[in-house]
């Protein structure tokens, strides 16, 4: 599978990030905040296109009340999220300076918005109602002072995680069951495809987001084909990289039985599927100069 690198909105975006669809952000904004905020006209979407690498972006960005929300929706648990939300509201405090015209460089305090980090995981593999991510545990020296910090609140939004936030927000509890509907489709053995198709006519045949699927069906059956086939993608990869870790761990455990003399280097290399010459390279770069008799 090839993974199409041209970012395209994905389903929480399109729900959540969008100038059309200004009363689901108030009402997560408001779930999220405890708030009772009624007016959409006080929203202002900040999301950043190419913040990073290959075309990447955030998720949803919104300025409202003198606060900067960025949220990003995850299928898979990234501890690394801190750093990228660090590097993402760089981008729009930048742009924030830009449009106001602020003067960093003088003597007197430019005044910013507060940030406000959410992360919404719902991903099939375990994790709490809710997590603190911090950008200090990713420091190489261990740093307790707290002057260099950046955090990420992760907020689990499966089904019997965060009922109350998805009882006090609609779209996100809708989203969530369409979301699922698609994940039983799949353990029911149906391709990608199908399985979306027939999530989507479900939730439409039980008033679930059915204005927004009905109105934009083609477009989010297509963005949901490519979520989940890029997901796949990825899970190829991790798949990849832990049968790579298992294939080193072993002939690292037949260097040592080597070098040792446990173990005939003939035998060894051949449980590798390499020549002893190879073999003995292979020690070497591995660090164990002990000479291989042949």
């Amino acid at each position: 599978m090839k993974l199409n690198k041209k970012y395209k909105d994905r389903l929480f975006c399109l729900l959540f990030g969008n100038e059309e669809y200004k009363e689901n952000i108030l009402s997560l904004y408001n779930a999220l905040c405890n708030t009772a905020h009624t007016d959409v006209n006080d929203i202002k979407l900040y999301t950043i296109d190419n913040v990073i690498y290959i075309e990447m972006k955030n998720d949803v960005s919104i300025l409202l009340d003198s606060y900067l929300h960025l949220w990003e929706q995850q299928s898979s648990y990234n501890p690394n999220m801190p750093f990228r939300g660090l590097m993402y509201f760089s981008k729009m405090y930048d742009r924030y300076i830009v449009e106001h015209s602020y003067n960093i460089y003088g003597s007197t305090m430019v005044k910013i918005p507060t940030p406000r980090y959410t992360v919404l995981y719902n991903g099939t593999s375990k994790q709490p109602a809710f997590m603190k991510l911090k950008l200090s545990d990713a420091f190489i020296h261990e740093d307790t002072s707290g002057d260099f910090e950046w955090t990420a609140n992760m907020v689990n939004i499966n089904h019997g995680m965060n009922d109350e936030l998805l009882n006090n927000c609609r779209p996100l509890q809708e989203y969530m069951l369409l979301i699922e509907e698609i994940r039983k489709n799949r353990s029911n053995g149906m391709e990608v495809e199908q399985a979306v198709d027939k999530a989507v006519t479900y939730c439409i045949n039980n008033n679930i987001l059915s204005e927004f699927l009905t109105k934009h069906r083609a477009e989010v059956i297509d963005v949901c084909i490519t979520e989940y086939d890029e997901q796949a993608f990825v899970n190829g990869i991790r798949e990849e990289g832990r049968q790579e870790g298992r294939e080193e761990g072993r002939a690292l455990t037949l260097y040592s039985l080597v070098n040792s003399g446990n173990l005939k280097p003939d035998i060894a290399a051949k449980e590798l599927g390499i020549s002893i010459h190879e073999f003995e390279i292979a020690m070497k770069e591995a660090g164990m100069n002990r000479p291989v008799s042949k």
